[in-house]
C-alpha cells in the first residue's frame, strides 16, 4: 500500500513537472517586460532587487567551479547587493578562468533557459526549477544577510507555484524571465562604469589571469548578456505573436 502511494505521489508530482501550460495573454507579456524595464532602470527598486541578479551572479560562479573540479567553499551575499563565491583549487589555469568568466553571464544565462520553458509552456517545471536552485543555494550561504535574501527569493517563488493560479504563475515566469535578462544587461553596464579602478572585479580578475585587458572581458561580458536578451525575447515574444501572425 505504501509503495502504491509513493507511485502515486511520484506520478503526480511528474505529471506536474510535464503540464504544458496554455500561453498568457499578449498583454501579460508586454506588460511583464515593461515592468522588469521600469525596475531595471528606476535605481531606489533596483537597488534592493538586484540581490536577486547577484543570487543568479554566484550560482554562475558555484556551479562552474564544482564542473572543473574546485571545491565550492561556500557563498556570501552582501547588503550593497555585491557577493562572493569562495572555492578552492589552483589559482590560475583554464578552470579559474571558467569560473571567473561564469557570474556576470550567469543572470541572463538563467533568464534565458526560464524563457525556454516558458516559451514552450513549462511554467511549473520552470518555476520548480527555480525553487530547487535557490533550496541548494540555502545550503552554501554563509551570512544572514545572504540566508534571509535567498529565503526570501525561495518563499516568494514556493508561494506561487503552490498557491498562485496558473495565470499568476505566467506572469511571475515572466516577470522573473524578463527582470533576468534585462539585469543581467545593467550589471555588465554597471561593470563598465567602474572597471577602470581595478577593485578587485571579475574583469580584473581575468585579467590577472589572462593578461588580457579588463575592459575587454567587459565587452565579451556585455556581448553574452545582450545575445541572451535578444535569444530570451524571441522565445517569449515568438509564440504569443507567432499565433497572432498565423
Amino acid at each position: 500500500m505504501q509503495q502504491s502511494q509513493v507511485a502515486d505521489a511520484v506520478s503526480s508530482v511528474t505529471d506536474r513537472l510535464t503540464t504544458i501550460s496554455p500561453q498568457p495573454p499578449v498583454w501579460v507579456v508586454l506588460a511583464t517586460a515593461a515592468a522588469a524595464v521600469a525596475v531595471v532602470l528606476y535605481r531606489p527598486v533596483w537597488r534592493v532587487l538586484r540581490t536577486c541578479v547577484t543570487i543568479a551572479h554566484e550560482i554562475g560562479h558555484a556551479v562552474v567551479a564544482v564542473c572543473t573540479g574546485r571545491t565550492l567553499s561556500g557563498i556570501r551575499l552582501h547588503s550593497d547587493t555585491s557577493g562572493v563565491t569562495v572555492s578552492r583549487g589552483k589559482p590560475r589555469g583554464f578552470g579559474m578562468v571558467l569560473t571567473s568568466l561564469a557570474g556576470y553571464p550567469a543572470p541572463s544565462a538563467v533568464g534565458l533557459g526560464f524563457a525556454i520553458l516558458l516559451g514552450t509552456g513549462r511554467q511549473t517545471l520552470m518555476l520548480w526549477i527555480l525553487i530547487a536552485a535557490l533550496a541548494v543555494v540555502v545550503l552554501l550561504i554563509r551570512n544572514l544577510f545572504g540566508f534571509l535574501a535567498v529565503i526570501c527569493a525561495g518563499g516568494a517563488a514556493f508561494a506561487v507555484s503552490w498557491y498562485g493560479s496558473a495565470m499568476w504563475q505566467g506572469v511571475f515566469g515572466y516577470a522573473v524571465s524578463w527582470f533576468l535578462l534585462f539585469g543581467g544587461v545593467r550589471a555588465v553596464f554597471e561593470l563598465w562604469q567602474v572597471s577602470v579602478r581595478g577593485d578587485g572585479s571579475d574583469a580584473d580578475q581575468l585579467a590577472w589571469l589572462t593578461r588580457i585587458p579588463a575592459r575587454v572581458w567587459v565587452v565579451v561580458f556585455g556581448l553574452l548578456t545582450l545575445a541572451a536578451l535578444v535569444i530570451g525575447a524571441g522565445q517569449l515574444l515568438g509564440a504569443e505573436f507567432g499565433g497572432i501572425l498565423g
